[in-house]
This record gives C-alpha cells, sequence and structure tokens, in this order.
C-alpha cells in the first residue's frame, strides 16, 4: 500500500445556528482569537463563516443565511456541530484518490481555490454520518485563512 501522508488537522467546521455568536462564545469562553470571516461583506450570499484560533487548532463556525439551505437542516437535524473534519495533506489529489481507490465515497473531487494570496487545493470524502473530511492543501498561500475570507479584527479589548 501507498503511504498516505497526514500533516494533521487543518480546521474543524461546525455547523452552527448562529456562527457570530457562537464566535464571541469561544472568544469570551476559551480564548479564541478571531482570524477570518467569510459572508455577504466578502461576496458570499447564503452563509457566514467565523474562523477562530487557539495555538494550532482552528475552528470554523458557519451558519446559514436563509432558511432552506444544507447548513440549517443540518442544524434542525442534529444542533450545533462539527460536520467537517478538515487534514492538512502535502497534496489533496493523491489523498483523495488513494481514499476512493481504498473504499472512501467521494463527495467533492478536488479543486482549485485561489485568490491574490495564492491558493489552496480541497477535495472531500464522506467520513460517519453527515460528517465529512476534506484533504486541505495549502502550499503557499499567504492569506488569512482560504480564498474567500477576509481577515477579522480581533476586539480591541481583551477578554478579561
Amino acid at each position: 500500500m501507498s503511504d498516505f501522508p497526514v500533516l494533521g488537522t487543518d480546521h474543524l467546521e461546525f455547523y452552527v445556528g448562529n456562527a457570530r455568536q457562537a464566535a464571541a462564545y469561544y472568544g469570551r469562553v476559551f480564548g479564541f482569537r478571531p482570524v477570518a470571516y467569510r459572508g455577504p461583506e466578502t461576496g458570499t450570499r447564503d452563509t457566514a463563516s467565523y474562523v477562530v484560533a487557539q495555538g494550532e487548532v482552528k475552528l470554523v463556525l458557519t451558519s446559514a443565511l436563509r432558511p432552506r439551505h444544507a447548513v440549517t437542516e443540518h442544524v434542525a437535524r442534529h444542533g450545533d456541530g462539527v460536520r467537517v473534519v478538515a487534514l492538512g495533506v502535502p497534496d489533496a489529489r493523491r489523498a483523495y484518490a488513494l481514499a476512493v481507490e481504498r473504499g472512501a465515497s467521494g463527495i467533492s473531487a478536488p479543486a482549485v481555490h485561489h485568490d491574490e494570496h495564492g491558493e489552496v487545493t480541497v477535495a472531500t470524502i464522506a467520513a460517519y454520518g453527515d460528517t465529512v473530511h476534506t484533504f486541505v492543501e495549502r502550499g503557499g498561500y499567504a492569506g488569512p485563512f482560504m480564498p474567500g475570507f477576509a481577515a477579522a479584527h480581533p476586539p480591541e479589548r481583551g477578554a478579561g
């Protein structure tokens, strides 16, 4: 069998009822700091996502902005919870191909996303239940999180 290199956990994405409130909660209670944001202001009209981090741990908190959306349906079925376990890999295409070759169900074939900070390649396979694994190849990406996200501005005062 071929080697299947995983560099570590890239991030966890939670589908939540209120992403802004969840980001504030993780900041105040657990000390996570805001890193990036994607939503209507950045060109994404149907969801809002807040990225928060503490050390090497990154959480993406996503909520839908309209009632009939996959995120809304997921939250209605399961409540707030993890939807995506993203794994950092050196080659997302290879990781996806190996996983599917070994029996994984492909959800999203490898796709390259890019902006002025570089590019990120992602591919997704089914995991268990409604949870998925996404392979993330960052290479030389230098943006705040991923293409489509703007840098977040932390609050001026600390949590106290």
